[in-house]
């Protein structure tokens, strides 16, 4: 009698044992801390501009900051959103590339206006999705990203709403969205949007422009076979315009270097922003987005925003060392996870995805731990069930939306089930763990 009151304590005590371990291993609260995304090693490098950050464009790895939290005017790379809206209505056949758009009057006096980056368009004229995704992109064309808006949305009004709600889906908060193309809101005329001074510009941090690159690049990849081309003819009836890339990094183009080979993605100008540029460069098996924003614009022939990207791209390629990593990939001191109720005690662990560690490069190796030492079977091969934080040295490698420790998902190697009501209680009572 008193061994099965015994046991039955014992096994109430282990129900409840494992209800905490349970909520232990779900809990993983995010901590989130402004100054590590918006100041990081500054003191080593002398930007000449306003703010700047640089990232690995799969992790977030932050590599570099200055001021990257501060909200500045952003001017045309307003138009990788755009961008980004318009692909994502061809995904969900809403447009295709061959959707044929014709100007407003309002359009056309934008496009038609030489004193911005434009495209010429016609009244009564045509234009496919595709011609005028290209000179948005390629020549900055003001007329073309407004019509590429009015084929989504219907109106700039509308598109501008979308614009913003995609922006809180990525957990960019701060940004002051007021036109499709970039410039000043009074500059749209008729398309200005409503109640809002007409000197009120599109506002964001590098940091949100950063975020922007990384879901670009990420979901529409194929972006990059625009945003790397130098020249091309748009056609016009029996017109065409010769489009040359602003970009002048662009192999063919001013500033190019062939230590620096990017292949995009936007710059962006207007007199309060000053000098813009998000750019982004392959690298030993890995990509990095920069931006550099409020940079020096003297006149239009300024390559300062290139001048100061070349030395950020300097910076980390002479400061760190890019490591590509396989799925699967195990850590000395971090192989497994801790399973008090599985069959067996412990699951073998790595990487969940490819990843790449950019390491400093300080002499000291990178080391990884867990976030969580356990978990709570059954677990299925492939499941993720902790994650990996990284430090070189006592340096740890930090992220945009994980200041305090960048976490790379680590999935189990192999299954492990459940063990039967029995076992468990005996490991209870013998003291097994």
């Amino acid at each position: 009698m008193f061994f099965h009151k015994k046991v039955k304590k014992a096994a109430i005590a282990l129900v409840a044992a494992m209800s905490l371990a349970a909520c232990g291993a779900m809990a993983e609260p995010a901590i989130v801390h402004a100054d590590a995304t918006d100041t990081y090693r500054d003191s080593q490098l002398n930007l000449d501009v306003k703010s700047a950050i640089a990232i690995d464009s799969k992790t977030g790895q932050i590599l570099y900051a200055k001021n990257a939290n501060k909200t500045l005017p952003i001017a045309s790379m307003t138009k990788l959103v755009t961008v980004y809206l318009t692909l994502e209505a061809i995904k969900k056949k809403q447009i295709s590339w061959n959707t044929k758009v014709e100007p407003t009057p309002a359009i056309v006096k934008v496009a038609d206006n030489t004193e911005y980056s434009n495209v010429p368009l016609k009244l009564g004229h045509s234009y496919t999705i595709k011609q005028l995704y290209q000179a948005t992109l390629i020549e900055s064309a003001n007329g073309a990203a407004m019509c590429l808006a009015k084929a989504v949305a219907g109106s700039q009004k509308s598109f501008v709403d979308q614009m913003r709600a995609q922006l809180k889906k990525w957990h960019i908060n701060n940004a002051e969205i007021y036109t499709v193309c970039g410039l000043p809101n009074g500059n749209l005329g008729k398309d200005a949007y409503p109640g809002v001074d007409k000197n009120a510009e599109n506002t964001m941090s590098a940091k949100d422009m950063a975020i922007i690159g990384q879901h670009l690049l990420s979901e529409y990849p194929s972006v990059l076979n625009t945003t790397k081309v130098a020249h091309m003819a748009f056609k016009d009836g029996k017109k065409t315009t010769q489009m040359a890339n602003f970009n002048w990094m662009l192999k063919g183009l001013s500033q190019y270097d062939a230590n620096f080979p990017v292949d995009g993605l936007k710059t962006g100008t207007t007199d309060a922003a000053g000098a813009c540029f998000i750019g982004t460069i392959k690298r030993s098996g890995a990509r990095l987005i920069t931006v550099v924003m409020g940079a020096k614009h003297k006149d239009g022939t300024d390559p300062s925003r290139f001048v100061q990207t070349k030395k950020l791209m300097n910076y980390i390629f002479k400061q760190y060392s890019p490591i590509v990593l396989d799925s699967k990939a195990t850590f000395k001191n971090a192989e497994s996870v801790h399973v008090a109720d599985g069959k067996d005690l412990s699951t073998n662990v790595g990487l969940k995805s490819k990843t790449v560690l950019w390491d400093p490069m300080d002499g000291k190796q990178v080391a990884a731990s867990l976030t969580n030492k356990s978990a709570n079977a059954p677990i299925s091969k492939g499941q993720a069930v902790t994650s990996y934080t990284f430090k070189s040295g006592n340096e740890e490698l930090v992220s945009l939306d994980q200041p305090n420790g960048m976490r790379v998902k680590a999935q189990a190697l192999q299954s492990n089930g459940k063990a039967n009501f029995f076992v468990r209680i005996w490991r209870w009572i013998t003291g097994v763990k």
